[in-house]
């Protein structure tokens, strides 16, 4: 379990000595809400994709369904981009949090 991915390993390690467990876990626990977040975003295009795919290919339907599945297949690449944008700027957020602690912490060890 490494959760401080972009640190040195003799940082990272010194840091890990003085962190609590349950602060470890909330590291890790964060890092996979993250994941799961644009799991469900890349999910949800992809039933997206394909039920807009199902309908345009289905040609006894009638034209008002027909519009719909070209707008599921429109929305399907926003909703992954929008998905690909949250996780970027979730794990940035992150990062950025866990760069300010280290830098507290290894200027308190200095």
């Amino acid at each position: 379990m490494i959760p401080f991915k972009f640190m040195s390993r003799s940082v990272e390690e010194a840091i890990l000595e003085e962190l609590s467990l349950t602060d470890v876990l909330a590291v890790e626990r964060t890092h996979l809400a993250i994941e799961r977040t644009f799991l469900s975003y890349f999910r949800t295009a992809v039933v997206f994709a394909s039920a807009g795919f199902t309908i345009l290919k289905v040609t006894s339907l009638h034209t008002q369904i027909m519009e719909l599945g070209i707008i599921l297949l429109a929305m399907s690449p926003i909703i992954l981009f929008v998905g690909i944008w949250r996780f970027v700027i979730a794990y940035k957020k992150v990062k950025q949090h866990y760069r300010r602690f280290v830098k507290h912490f290894t200027e308190s060890k200095a």
